[in-house]
């Protein structure tokens, strides 16, 4: 088990590695480069001057090479540098981001697998049914309805029409002299749009994943055995049959992260939700190197995090993954 942590951690630092090299090219190869956006440092000084005076002050004169061992040099402080847009630290803007990131995609996960693994269950049980088919209705529309769409939709049902649900934030701008109970209340009807679009886009993949690992399970031989013995057929189902058909969600559960943390860049900017993924999006839009660097090597971090906490709970309950590393 140690010899696969240590493969395992040190894949995760080499894909880490080439994920911000890729980022800091990609932003390099944008249209105007990385100063194309700066004209407001000098209300006195011409464009040319400003950009001078950027480049000298951020050693963008550098060849790209030196500028991004600089900046690893740098991360190893946890030291992602200052935005261009504010001079304010990287990190401290991406802490004020990242808890709401993290609350929206922790609530979302959570209410995908609480919903999924019942669906998928009662599809299996009841194979070729009307709930079969009503699941697979339901998985079709899933992955056919775009995102962004199926937020506008919601946003102008419940947000204009209807006038139940805020449209944008976290919080009312009255939030400071609500109670605690009601700033609570407040925060909680500001994320049931953005939760049910965030948990959309994993619901109905998961649900059809759920069916497809329980009906392979269930025609084992074991279970055979164990509905020959006379157990109750829920037993059979939950006890024995649906445990081992979990096992695979524990990597889909990994997995899960990067459709919602890339989601995040998407209803986030809808919502005008104040995430990392909204942080981003501003920072690629205003050219702000240092932050769209920091912010894409937190999503990458978290990604990569939640692919080895899945590696390393499947290896914990399947052996063979274990083993495998050694043929």
């Amino acid at each position: 088990m140690g010899a696969y942590l240590l493969r395992r951690l040190s894949l995760t630092l080499v894909v880490l590695v080439g994920i911000t090299l890729l980022t800091s090219v990609v932003m390099r190869l944008a249209p105007g480069g990385l100063t194309g956006g700066v004209t407001d440092l000098s209300a006195r000084a011409s464009a040319h001057e400003q950009r001078k005076k950027f480049i000298a002050l951020y050693d963008l004169d550098k060849p790209w090479y030196v500028q991004y061992g600089r900046w690893l040099k740098r991360l190893s402080r946890l030291d992602f540098g200052r935005s261009f847009k504010d001079d304010r630290p990287v990190l401290e803007k991406i802490g004020e981001r990242l808890p709401n990131t993290l609350l929206l995609n922790f609530l979302s996960l959570g209410l995908v697998f609480l919903v999924a693994i019942p669906v998928g269950v009662l599809a299996a049980v009841k194979q070729n049914t009307f709930w079969d088919r009503a699941v697979s209705v339901f998985v079709f529309v899933g992955f056919s309805v775009p995102t962004f769409w199926l937020a506008l939709m919601l946003m102008i049902l419940f947000g204009v029409n209807l006038g139940w649900l805020p449209l944008s934030g976290l919080h009312s701008l009255n939030a400071d002299e609500m109670s605690f109970a009601a700033y609570g209340a407040d925060m909680g009807k500001h994320l049931i749009l953005p939760v049910l679009i965030s948990t959309f886009t994993g619901l109905a993949g998961l649900s059809r994943f759920v069916r497809n690992g329980l009906l392979e399970v269930i025609r084992q031989d074991y279970i055979r055995t164990a509905r020959a013995k006379g157990l109750p057929e829920s037993r059979v189902i939950f006890h024995h049959a649906l445990r081992n058909a979990l096992l695979p969600v524990i990597t889909i559960l990994g997995l899960s992260l990067p459709d919602l943390i890339g989601g995040g860049f998407i209803f986030e900017t809808i919502f005008a939700f104040p995430g990392m993924g909204r942080l981003g999006f501003d920072a690629i839009m205003a050219r702000d190197f240092p932050v769209v660097m920091g912010v894409g090597t937190i999503a990458a971090f978290l990604t990569l995090a939640g692919n080895f906490l899945a590696d390393l709970a499947y290896a914990a309950v399947d052996p063979r993954i274990r083993l495998s590393g050694k043929r």
